[in-house]
């Protein structure tokens, strides 16, 4: 049996883009988690943990950056809502065996539409952030980020599998 055809939520009847309705849904809590890392030659990394990156801190100022840009992602997503963010948390701990950082960025709020891609925002501008620190070391840095977890709403909770 085929699978059951969902209607786009973002589409108009003629197709056209749209921005959600979201006054008639509940208000619940919402959180979600994102995670990511940006691979590196492993001297690249050694500049980062010895703090000798020209650029100055890359850590702490990624860290920075992927709070402001997740209290920001209805800035990044045309069709995003602006929401009353609780909490943004990011942390980037470096790994040895990518060679690389890893990022893991978590949303918080209560309100009637979701934190994911507040996460994933959060997730993604910290490793940029590091790609922008890190590029007069190596241009040849490559990021990937994806939503692990989220909970709250309609949908209640939903969690990657094998992550």
């Amino acid at each position: 049996m085929a699978p059951k055809k969902r209607k786009m939520s973002h589409v108009d009847e003629q197709g056209a883009a749209r921005m959600v309705d979201v006054g008639d849904k509940g208000v619940s809590r919402r959180t979600a988690v994102a995670e990511g890392a940006i691979s590196m030659q492993p001297a690249t990394l050694s500049a980062i943990r010895q703090n000798t990156v020209e650029k100055g801190d890359v850590l702490t100022v990624a860290k920075v950056a992927g709070i402001n840009a997740g209290k920001r992602a209805a800035d990044w997503i045309p069709l995003c809502h602006p929401l009353q963010i609780d909490v943004i948390d990011v942390s980037l701990t470096l790994e040895e065996e990518l060679p690389g950082v890893k990022v893991t960025a978590r949303a918080g709020l209560t309100g009637r539409t979701g934190a994911e891609m507040e996460a994933l925002v959060a997730a993604s501008a910290a490793l940029l952030t590091v790609y922008d620190m890190c590029k007069a070391l190596d241009r040849g840095m490559e990021l990937s980020v994806r939503l692990v977890e989220k909970s709250g709403g309609r949908s209640g909770t939903w969690q990657r599998r094998n992550s």
